[in-house]
């Protein structure tokens, strides 16, 4: 008779005798073959490829790398040989021989090194109960076993150098030569085929092709999500590893939240036994990533789904196995399904949890509320429907809390950005929103962006003890004075921003008049009329050049529809830290009057002001100069002080317009 594993077929001149239940019990429990390829994008957290099948490696190379080699027996004796496929099942055949050498064990000689582990065991144990991790994450570690990446720092380096001379073997002897364990094995295989092998985006298109053999890989240096883990199992073998490689369901780019899962797998991916367990690994999607729009790959490592935590790891992967999720109690297609998603950046960012912790929310009276805890302080920033507005984004000291009210009824795309230490927002959380009703009264400037309040970030930019800790400000007279604690060498710049169309720049700041008292800066606000506006409050350090850095804005609200207030008077750089103005404070004056003006004003010798003619302020016994000042005659008035007695020439430091009705 003639056995055939997998592709091999080997003539043996045996009588087998195949179990009848073992047999039944091994059809029927392999999907077909999966569906057409797709390349799929997970922006700053690494290609999640959707691969061609899940391909039997064995076929590649003449070897059976999932089946258990014979034991040497008594050649009277019938020999048992055991073979499990990709899903743990068994298949077990009796072989009588009819003679007494075990041609058997001759033919697969090459196979048992390749499928030995380095303690002598001939197959991958399957997971059991010891493998299911308690549910649900524990927030300890995002791995499945304790470590720290920075411990494989010098392995990292050595691995992701190492060059292909000859063949696979030869690859992996120089990858070991700085490896002294199981997992310092299986860290550097990792990290070369993270660091060498790019995902082939056409041939992930091609329907019908055959698997990626490991020798086309090592010369092309490309493959998809099968070839990924084909790949890493056959090197993890010739290491003695034990390794298995997983095919199931996958969330990556354009996965749609809440989507069904059915028919062919879509991804594979690899778990191997270290340390007594089994742990969780993906190498495609810890490679790279695919831009969408110019189908080019880009190497950019993900140590996330190195050794992933299961309870993290099921939130993108849904074997056709349930042992191998490695949870206790499993979870069903169905809950993996409806699960929220947490990208791999949002861990990567030092997320720990995220509420409400479902990706479809609804609307109550038109606002819809996100938190979102975090390990420590960082920067958060959302897009609603593509733009960056209607929400209120406040900082907390571990989090962020974001208030969402969608412009129109029906349903809206709510994406959640975080920084953490790089200098790039990455997309951690997306939610569906969906608005039955909308309050028009709630409507937010579009120029109010995020963060809105103080918070530790303002604290870190050089602005402390706020005299308005909350980021709405409401006003009846539409006036507001605020507050700020500024630390040495620190400048503030301020400006007001409605929905009234284009207003210059200047326009803007002049409805905002800065005092100085000693260490704090007040901040005189005067509205326009009623409404919604942002007061941008940005810094800058004064002995280094660049521009101003916006840090957040407060939202001011008056519904009081009689305000009509006018701006400030333009201030110069030479208006003291100290000084104070008290009238006008309109910055646009009356045509053909006498206009008083009072001042506080801190190491001049003298002051006046200038329309048409020049005229005097005096200093009284308070310490204010005052005087007044006709407006006949011209457009503008500007106050000027002569700072040294020994000066001849003025300087400007308010500027006020006339007004020509």
């Amino acid at each position: 008779m003639e056995l055939k594993k997998e592709s091999n077929a080997v003539a043996i001149d045996m009588l087998l005798i195949v179990h009848p239940e073992k047999l039944r019990a091994a059809q029927g429990t392999r999907s077909d073959p999966p569906a057409e390829p797709d390349a799929r994008l997970q922006r700053g957290g690494g290609l999640q490829g959707v691969g061609n099948g899940i391909q039997k490696w064995q076929k590649l190379e003449g070897n059976d790398l999932h089946g258990n080699l014979a034991e040497k027996q008594h050649p009277q004796q019938p020999q048992v040989f055991t073979s499990y496929d990709n899903q743990g099942t068994q298949l077990t055949v009796e072989v009588h021989p009819r003679d007494a050498m075990p041609q058997f064990l001759k033919k697969f000689s090459l196979a048992k090194r390749l499928q030995g582990d380095k303690n002598g065991n001939t197959r991958p144990r399957q997971p059991g109960n010891k493998d299911a991790h308690a549910y649900p994450w524990d927030r300890s570690s995002l791995k499945s076993m304790p470590l720290d990446p920075q411990q494989f720092e010098k392995l990292d380096t050595y691995a992701s150098q190492v060059t292909v001379k000859s063949g696979l073997d030869e690859l992996v002897s120089d990858l070991l030569q700085e490896a002294h364990s199981d997992l310092e094995r299986v860290r550097a295989i990792w990290i070369w085929i993270c660091h060498h092998i790019e995902y082939d985006i056409e041939a992930a298109q091609e329907k019908d092709r055959q698997a990626f053999k490991p020798t086309d890989i090592l010369r092309t240096q490309k493959t998809n999500c099968d070839g990924y883990a084909g790949l890493f199992e056959r090197m993890c073998r010739i290491a003695g590893v034990q390794c298995m490689t997983v095919p199931g369901y996958s969330k990556g780019f354009g996965y749609q939240m809440g989507q069904s899962f059915s028919g062919e797998f879509d991804h594979a991916w690899n778990a191997v036994y270290l340390e007594g367990r089994w742990h969780l690994l993906d190498s495609t999607w810890g490679s790279g990533l695919v831009d969408k729009a110019t189908s080019k790959f880009t190497f950019l490592y993900n140590e996330f789904y190195f050794l992933t935590h299961p309870a993290l790891f099921i939130e993108d992967h849904f074997p056709d196995n349930k042992n191998w999720q490695l949870l206790k109690p499993p979870q069903s297609l169905r809950q993996f399904e409806n699960s929220m998603y947490h990208k791999s950046e949002f861990y990567n960012k030092g997320m720990l949890s995220a509420q409400p912790d479902v990706s479809m929310i609804k609307t109550v009276n038109g606002k819809a509320t996100i938190t979102i805890e975090s390990c420590a302080p960082t920067l958060f920033m959302f897009m609603l429907n593509g733009k960056q507005e209607h929400g209120l984004l406040s900082l907390r000291k571990n989090g962020m809390k974001l208030e969402i009210y969608p412009p129109t009824m029906g349903t809206h795309k709510l994406q959640i950005f975080a920084k953490g230490n790089s200098d790039i927002y990455s997309s951690v959380l997306e939610y569906t929103l969906k608005c039955t009703f909308v309050d028009l009264g709630v409507r937010l400037p579009a120029e109010l962006h995020q963060p809105v309040g103080p918070s530790w970030f303002s604290e870190q930019m050089g602005i402390v003890k706020p005299s308005h800790p909350d980021p709405v400000i409401h006003t009846r007279d539409g006036r507001c004075s605020i507050s700020l604690g500024v630390e040495e060498g620190i400048s503030v710049l301020a400006s007001l921003h409605g929905d009234d169309g284009p207003i210059t720049e200047e326009t803007q700041r002049r409805y905002v008049f800065q005092v100085h008292r000693e260490k704090r800066i007040e901040l005189k606000v005067q509205l326009p009329h009623a409404g919604k506006f942002a007061l941008k409050i940005f810094v800058k350090k004064r002995q280094e050049p660049g521009n101003y850095i916006f840090v957040f804005n407060y939202l001011l609200c008056c519904t009081n529809t009689k305000v009509n207030w006018p701006m400030f008077p333009e201030s110069f750089g030479n208006w003291g830290q100290d000084n104070e103005l008290l009238e006008p404070l309109s910055g646009v004056l009356p045509a053909n009057r006498n206009v008083p003006f009072k001042l506080k004003l801190h190491g001049i010798a003298k002051a006046l002001v200038k329309g048409q003619d020049t005229w005097p302020l005096t200093l009284n016994h308070e310490g204010y100069w005052e005087g007044s000042c006709s407006t006949a005659g011209c457009q503008e008035v500007y106050v000027m002080v002569l700072e040294n007695a020994n000066h001849n020439f003025y300087s400007y430091i308010l500027k006020y317009r006339v007004n020509t009705q």
